[in-house]
């Protein structure tokens, strides 16, 4: 009887033990993951605003939409560039090979921290000044060319930091977009703005829906799972098939037509292709699922549209 008693207890201290290890490790695996996907503090200084600015679209064989690019001027040289606007990318940066493809022709006008990866410089849109000490600089890009006018040189790519500084127009009708301090809220709606992702709630077949919007993701209407793709797409659509590019990582990109309505608050719109992704990686999945949302969208879905975003309120209109 004594035996049995102490095993009893061995047992159940091994079990405690067991859970303590469970929970210490979930709780480091949480905190891991909240500080690897938590974005730096907001390094950004704005001042300004700028209103009306032209934009320009990215075009590819098999999609007209590719990016959105915002025209800017780095500060002390007097050329124009681009950076595309990636409401995907929580922070602001440059392209390295870029950077340093200017620098050839501009001496001593940029100065790269190679040990840091950083740049210390601004840029202006319209009459908005941007400047940071602390731009993070990637190893990517291509080299500028100088000598052709109508050139898309993309230097880097504009993130939610500016986003959360500024309220941002985008009319998508007329190509053009404003960064702006103030405006008057009517009919607004709330909406998520999570480290400093922008999570938007949709409608689909009187689903509830929190769809992350990735301007990254340009020339896509809703990109989804493949089981909610099976569910919207046209049973007798033909399949798309192209191959996608997420940092350097290639992807297989599958859409089909749609004959849906998804809704954003009291605006409809016609959804008339749905899309899913192969060779996300297991990471990507499980964090797309623990924040909760059910897909993605791109600009492509509000081309004939004018979506107001304030990012610092978490409020938004679409026009």
């Amino acid at each position: 009887m004594l035996q049995k008693k102490q095993t009893m207890k061995l047992f159940k201290k091994i079990a405690i033990i067991s859970v303590t290890i469970i929970v210490l490790s979930l709780l480091g695996g949480y905190l891991y993951f909240q500080k690897k996907f938590t974005p730096p503090e907001n390094y950004l200084n704005v001042s300004g605003t700028a209103e009306n600015i032209p934009t320009r679209w990215i075009s590819t064989n098999e999609n007209s939409h590719a990016a959105l690019l915002l025209p800017i001027k780095l500060n002390g040289i007097d050329k124009k560039f681009y950076m595309q606007l990636d409401s995907g990318s929580p922070i602001t940066v440059f392209y390295k090979n870029s950077l340093e493809s200017i620098s050839e022709k501009f001496p001593n006008r940029i100065k790269i921290d190679n040990e840091k990866n950083k740049i210390s410089t601004g840029f202006k849109i319209g009459n908005l000044n941007v400047i940071s000490s602390d731009f993070e600089v990637l190893n990517y890009g291509s080299k500028i060319d100088f000598d052709n006018a109508n050139a898309e040189n993309i230097i880097g790519t504009i993130g939610t930091d500016l986003l959360e500084k500024r309220i941002s127009v985008l009319d998508f009708k007329h190509n053009k977009c404003s960064f702006i301090e103030k405006i008057q809220e009517n009919n607004f709606i709330d909406f998520e703005f999570k480290k400093r992702k922008i999570l938007i709630p949709a409608m689909v077949d009187n689903e509830n829906l929190k769809l992350l919007y990735d301007s990254g993701t340009s020339g896509y209407e809703l990109i989804t799972t493949k089981e909610a793709w099976e569910k919207y797409k046209s049973k007798t659509s033909a399949i798309k098939t192209e191959k996608g590019n997420s940092w350097g990582n290639t992807l297989a990109v599958f859409s089909a037509s749609a004959n849906k309505k998804i809704q954003f608050g009291n605006a409809s719109l016609p959804l008339s292709e749905v899309t899913y992704i192969e060779g996300t990686s297991k990471l990507q999945n499980f964090l797309m699922k623990q924040s909760g949302m059910q897909g993605m969208i791109g600009n492509k879905l509000f081309l004939n549209h004018t979506l107001i975003l304030d990012c610092k309120n978490e409020k938004f209109k679409l026009e």
